[in-house]
């Protein structure tokens, strides 16, 4: 069986992309100790994507799997995008994240968004993308307690509750990174 590296230090998607993944060896970047910042000075998902696995696969010569995500509201262009997880200026504060996201989105009746998740499987020989993503709109404040980052204000389309209020299970059965982690595990399962 193939060992892969999962480019990432926070805990929360590691533990929702691993769960998907019973069937792979993954190692995580504590697993190597490892503990370096990757900053992702990237444009795009795609770019941090990429740069994230390049980084770990030029040190390691294992086959990397990295990702990035990004919460695109219709009413912001996009916001907060590429930049999610320091919307607010700071680095994975996500109650100041939301914050902003909601005043910014004050009296505003467009409430439509979408996550979007882009993984980059980098190998020896080549570097491949797969996307997932899952429609729904911003709530008016935050609800729940299960997930991280803008999951207490997410609310799936065809659902009346958002992903904070939704068990793993039930989040990894429609997310975005769900999404983008069974393309990836289609793949591998061809080789």
């Amino acid at each position: 069986m193939n060992k892969y590296i999962l480019a990432s230090s926070n805990n929360n998607k590691i533990t929702e992309i691993a769960s998907q993944l019973k069937n792979i060896d993954i190692l995580s970047l504590s697993d190597l100790g490892y503990f370096d910042e990757i900053n992702e000075t990237g444009l795009t998902l795609e770019e941090n994507a990429l740069l994230k696995s390049q980084t770990i696969y030029k040190i390691y010569k294992i086959d990397t799997i990295a990702d990035d995500t990004g919460l695109e509201v219709d009413c912001l262009s996009g916001e907060p995008g590429v930049f999610s997880a320091r919307y607010a200026g700071v680095y994975g504060d996500s109650q100041l994240n939301i914050k902003k996201l909601l005043q910014k989105m004050d009296n505003n009746s467009n409430r439509k968004a979408k996550f979007r998740t882009v993984i980059c499987l980098k190998t020896g020989t080549k570097e491949l993308f797969f996307e997932g993503v899952c429609c729904g709109h911003i709530s008016h404040k935050p609800i729940g307690l299960n997930g991280f980052g803008y999951d207490s204000v997410f609310i799936p389309n065809g659902y009346k509750k958002t992903f904070a209020q939704m068990s793993l299970l039930e989040k990894n059965k429609i997310s975005h990174r769900f999404k983008a982690v069974r393309q990836l595990i289609n793949y591998l399962q061809s080789l």
